[in-house]
């Protein structure tokens, strides 16, 4: 269990779209307004991995098309969050964005976040330590993964939120919210080229 304990959090903890996401929008619009977002993110985590526990993940994203459109699908929710933080605060109105995703939001990106598969499916599908008592274990699993992801994916908030307490000057803001979304870029262009080296 211990083992398994250490493979959550190292998996958990490394920048995803998740994480990002939930630094950049405690840095844009504090921490209040981005805990709507983070729960959404919990919510799409548990049912990510719900989808696999019961094998539903491993059916549809044996579908090619299915999972190309959810990987074109990811890269665009992404470059679109990435714009949400980029523009947080902008005064031009036609790329403004006053307010953080909500619940929703957090879902949405876990339902089609690829690293949310491949995370809960290496660690469900893996370090076996019941394989005599198959319920027991993944019982023990989502507890071990929820307790460590919450307070992880807490401090990254509370990371973003302490940026935005400084009360940086606007400039100084702006480039860090930009900096934050090309992180994001460069992870769903990752993501992408991933993909594409599968498909090869």
């Amino acid at each position: 269990m211990l083992t398994f304990a250490l493979a959550v959090l190292f998996l958990i903890i490394t920048p995803g779209p998740g994480v990002l996401t939930t630094a950049g929008f405690g840095a844009a619009y504090g921490f209040r307004p981005s805990l709507k977002y983070v729960l959404g993110l919990f919510l799409g985590t548990n049912l990510v991995m719900l989808a696999v526990m019961t094998g539903l993940a491993a059916v549809l994203l044996s579908v090619p098309w299915l999972r190309t459109l959810l990987m074109i699908a990811s890269v665009g929710y992404l470059i679109y969050l990435a714009g949400r933080i980029a523009f947080a605060g902008s005064k031009v109105s036609f790329i403004a964005a006053t307010t953080a995703p909500g619940v929703l939001g957090g879902i949405m990106l876990q339902a089609i976040n690829p690293k949310a598969y491949a995370v809960n499916t290496s660690l469900i599908t893996g370090f076996n330590y019941a394989p005599d008592n198959l319920l027991f274990e993944l019982i023990t699993k989502a507890l071990i993964i929820n307790t460590i992801w919450i307070p992880l994916h807490l401090g990254w908030l509370w990371a973003g939120v302490a940026l935005h307490r400084l009360d940086l000057a606007p400039g100084t803001q702006r480039i860090i919210n930009v900096l934050m979304a090309l992180s994001m870029l460069g992870v769903a262009a990752l993501a992408l080229w991933s993909t594409l080296q599968e498909q090869r």
